[in-house]
């Protein structure tokens, strides 16, 4: 598949998934704006990539940081047609009982808020110019309780009815909105679950962990004709014929 003159927007870029899929984008032609509040991991990242490559940091909890990397992408590169809610953060672990309101309160506005945000930057540019492709990262948290996960799987249950809300709002406006939800990546997130030590995740084996660019290259099949099916839903990576169609196995 080609993305040939196409521009791609990555929050979250600095690592794991948001580093794959700007790997992954650039080598099928796109233009790929890194985002992420690390400023030199996405330096590095975007400077190995090469010219069609650039990183603006952005806190997605603030809306004007994003509103100012979309319109860098746009500036930079003269359109956005792709936009990929991939930053969000599952620390602090911790029982409903005894969490912190502050720091669950931060997890939301990363994990839900940093996710509207986005949305809410990048759709009247993709409306104006006749459509785009919006690709959320979900979970299966989403759709069933995990202990000591109250802040996580709240914020995914969350993330998965944007994307029904703007599917529904917005399809006629040319926006194509999916989730993925990618089952347990070998990311910098799953060591901070093993150390938890909590749940029944935090006991898996690091093998049991697909590599990050999976998802990545799922993405990427997300932005072609494969998606259309899935408009406004949500695809498991976890899903085998997902996965042949993806070309992974």
């Amino acid at each position: 598949m080609t993305m040939q003159g196409k521009t791609v927007l990555i929050t979250g870029a600095s690592r794991g998934i948001g580093e794959s899929a700007a790997r992954v984008f650039a080598e099928a032609g796109a233009n790929v704006v890194l985002s992420a509040r690390s400023a030199a991991e996405i330096e590095r990242i975007a400077g190995e990539i090469g010219d069609k490559a650039r990183a603006v940091p952005c806190d997605v909890a603030d809306y004007a940081s994003v509103v100012a990397a979309v319109d860098k992408a746009v500036e930079t590169f003269g359109g956005l047609d792709v936009l990929i809610n991939n930053a969000g953060v599952i620390e602090p672990i911790s029982h409903l009982d005894a969490s912190d309101p502050e720091g669950w309160g931060k997890v939301i506005d990363i994990n839900v808020k940093g996710v509207y945000h986005g949305m809410r930057a990048a759709m009247p540019v993709m409306e104006a110019q006749g459509g785009g492709t919006i690709l959320t990262i979900s979970s299966g948290a989403a759709h069933g309780p995990v202990e000591a996960w109250s802040h996580y799987c709240a914020s995914k249950a969350a993330v998965n009815m944007l994307t029904r809300c703007i599917d529904k709002e917005a399809r006629d406006k040319g926006i194509r909105a999916i989730g993925l939800s990618p089952g347990t990546v070998a990311t910098e997130m799953q060591r901070e679950i093993k150390a938890s030590g909590v749940n029944p995740i935090s006991k898996l084996d690091w093998s049991d962990h697909i590599p990050p660019e999976w998802p990545a290259k799922c993405l990427l099949w997300m932005c072609g004709a494969g998606g259309d099916a899935w408009l406004g839903d949500e695809i498991s990576l976890r899903d085998e014929s997902i996965r042949k169609a993806v070309g992974l196995i």
